[in-house]
């Protein structure tokens, strides 16, 4: 009889629990997402929880960097457009508010520190502050770094190098490192030397003075041949610019991005100085995976190999380890130097009299082949005259290009920490999975206007920045689209051989050409990835500050589930069933067992389909904006997979946050089934 009762306790229970803990956090209101998974099933649940508005005006930086504190569950976030912090709460989004507000605004004036702009911040480790990087008012001029409480109360500030671009925290709290990126003023007429700031925390900042601060300068024996200097005029130290850094896993160097100049520095922190700076070469789009659409004159989409090697220019970067080994991923957005006196920008076809192109110089075609694609008029519009390339690159003895040299990669890349080689590349992925989604209506639009193929002569959807997180047992990438819009993720378990796991984008398109607050989030510059056992849901939150529309999106990404605590069952059989000296503990379990295999196909539930929105068909309203949480069913996108070596135990988990009648559903049939094997032994008693 105890046994029986045991059993339909337990057995109710077990559904309940499983409701209650894979269930997500559900929104008050249905959302706009488009989302897109080459093979249905298979991509990570993302879901949109809720959304911060700053009020700024439409592209005026109302947010652009994020950072996250676990401790009270609050969210930093830049706003250019006030020279402000905000401290914004995310506590909210465990009670299913879609509304994220705001609790304090902190305007450095306010602090009474000058400053043109407030372009990072980072919090310290444990919680402890935060630090906020001020540029001057003269942006050529010492910048400021500001120390705050995660109140937003002012401890102290220091002196930096120029333009303080992004600041970060080493692992264990005692380092604060500054990218003084030294940009020239609009004339070029001041050029400044950009370093890195290395600032010494490990005291305390109530106190703190320029003391605290060592500055550490390029010199010409730790740059390698190949490095690329944009302004001939410049020195290395001057025309070196860093945008961004991370730190390895140890706080023994920290890796430097140098945007313009197409490479990355090594820092030794312990020292104080630059091991290497290491050009990243180019990449070569005329070979392989290597493809781009080059035209914006064409009227079509047209992705294809051309005879252009392009540099990567990492903006946003991150870096991970496996197996012992860090690795660097970097969004290979690309920029240029382009001011009042001194520009590299031109077009391909303004410099047809200047091209040589030699076949030594690409992998894909032969000096024949090279020969006629010109003959075919190579350089007009409809093909690569309308390409932005650079001025700032090699020429032969003549004075000639032999290759065309363009702008950002459109990819991500993992790079070898120790060596800084490439060790993967996504290719044209980018670009072919946003022509999937968007195809004629929105591709390779820009960040400011709905438009149809304006950004594929320069630099397409512009990788912008890169974070990384675990995720059901596996390490993902997750990638921001400045232009296009929209986040991809990425498996990089295995840093050899990453796969696409899933796009996804909370942008609405319109019949409006301009970007308006109609349009949702636009154009994400910053990402920060809280895990499940950090965040306010107790589940995985990416948040995304997006530029264009000054909104900050939380979503949440994939289901993790606890382990449970197994219990002997051989014990509660052995146990009297009357004992006051030892009751039996009836408390359910409120864990749910994570299978240690993936699920075979037969085993795993069915999928919503309404999670995997399709892009949009040529009969379809092009204006039409699919709700991932609507009762009409949309048509799964699928494709070719890329194989992926690196499955993790738990990818395939179900999409359960879009299922709960299911699992409510069997719920109720574990409560069915209980009463009836209740009755059926009370019948056999009497």
């Amino acid at each position: 009889m105890l046994r029986i009762q045991k059993m339909v306790t337990k057995s109710f229970l077990a559904a309940v629990s499983c409701v209650l803990l894979l269930a997500p956090v559900n929104t008050s209101a249905a959302e706009p997402m488009t989302k897109y998974e080459r093979e249905a099933g298979q991509a990570l649940h993302v879901e949109l929880l809720g959304r911060y508005t700053s009020g700024a005006e439409i592209g005026e930086g109302g947010t652009e960097i994020v950072v996250y504190d676990s401790l009270t569950h609050r969210a930093f976030s830049v706003n250019g457009a006030a020279k402000a912090l905000e401290i914004i709460d995310l506590s909210v989004l465990k009670m299913g508010e879609q509304e994220i507000p705001r609790i304090k605004q902190i305007t450095l004036a306010d602090l009474g520190v000058s400053a043109s702009d407030v372009t990072s911040v980072a919090i310290h480790p444990d919680g402890e502050f935060i630090a906020v990087a001020a540029p001057a008012e003269n942006k050529v001029d010492v910048g400021h770094v500001v120390f705050m409480t995660t109140d937003g109360d002012y401890l102290s500030h220091v002196s930096v190098g120029s333009l303080p671009d992004m600041l970060t925290f080493t692992s264990d709290g005692t380092k604060v490192l500054v990218a003084n990126e030294g940009e020239p003023n609009g004339d070029y007429s001041v050029n400044p030397e950009g370093t890195v700031s290395i600032i010494d925390v490990s005291a305390g900042v109530e106190s703190l003075t320029d003391q605290a601060v060592s500055q550490v300068h390029f010199t010409d024996d730790s740059i390698e041949a190949g490095v690329r200097k944009v302004h001939p005029d410049s020195t290395y130290s001057q025309d070196l610019e860093p945008e961004y850094i991370v730190v390895d896993d140890q706080n023994q160097y920290a890796y430097v991005a140098l945007q313009e100049n197409n490479a990355i520095a090594k820092l030794d922190l312990e020292n104080k100085k630059f091991v290497t700076v290491k050009s990243l070469g180019y990449k070569d789009f005329s070979v392989g995976e290597n493809k781009l659409d080059a035209s914006n004159d064409d009227d079509e989409i047209n992705i294809t190999n051309w005879p252009v090697l392009s540099m990567y220019q990492p903006d946003g970067m991150a870096s991970y380890t496996v197996n012992g080994q860090s690795y660097i991923l970097s969004a290979n957005e690309g920029d240029a130097q382009d001011y009042d006196e001194f520009s590299e920008e031109a077009r391909v076809a303004d410099l047809v009299d200047s091209y040589d192109l030699n076949a030594d110089l690409f992998e894909g075609y032969s000096q024949e082949e090279l020969d006629q694609l010109i003959a075919e008029g190579l350089f007009n519009d409809e093909k690569l005259g309308r390409l932005n390339s650079t001025t700032s690159a090699p020429m032969n003895q003549e004075g000639k290009y032999e290759a065309i040299y363009g702008f950002g990669a459109r990819s991500f890349s993992i790079w070898d920490a120790n060596t800084l080689k490439l060790t993967y590349d996504s290719g044209a992925d980018f670009e072919e999975i946003t022509k999937e989604v968007y195809k004629e209506n929105y591709f390779n639009t820009n960040n400011d206007e709905n438009s149809f193929d304006s950004r594929s002569d320069d630099k397409g959807p512009e990788p912008e920045t890169v974070t990384v997180g675990q995720v059901q047992g596996g390490d993902y990438a997750f990638i921001g689209l400045e232009r296009t819009g929209g986040i991809m993720i990425y498996n990089i378990s295995n840093p050899n051989s990453p796969s696409f796991n899933h796009y996804f984008s909370s942008r609405v398109f319109n019949e409006d050409e301009a970007v308006t607050a109609a349009n949702g989030d636009v154009a994400p510059e910053g990402l920060t990835f809280i895990p499940a056992e950090k965040s306010p849901t107790g589940q995985n939150i990416l948040l995304a500050a997006h530029e264009i529309s000054g909104t900050i999106a939380a979503y949440q990404i994939g289901i993790e589930v606890a382990a449970p605590v197994e219990e002997d069952p051989t014990e509660e059989e052995e146990k009297p069933e009357e004992n006051p000296e030892n009751p039996v503990d009836e408390t359910p379990n409120p864990n749910v067992e994570k299978p240690e295999e993936v699920p075979s196909d037969e085993e795993l539930p069915d999928q919503d389909e309404n999670d995997v929105l399709s892009p949009l068909e040529n009969d379809q309203d092009e204006d039409k904006i699919e709700n991932e949480q609507t009762e009409n069913s949309t048509e799964e996108i699928s494709a070719n997979q890329t194989n992926d070596s690196s499955t993790v135990n738990g990818e395939k988990l179900p999409d359960t946050a879009t299922m709960n009648s299911t699992f409510l559903l069997l719920g109720s049939v574990f409560v069915v089934i209980g009463i009836f094997l209740f009755k059926r032994k009370n019948r056999v008693e009497q």
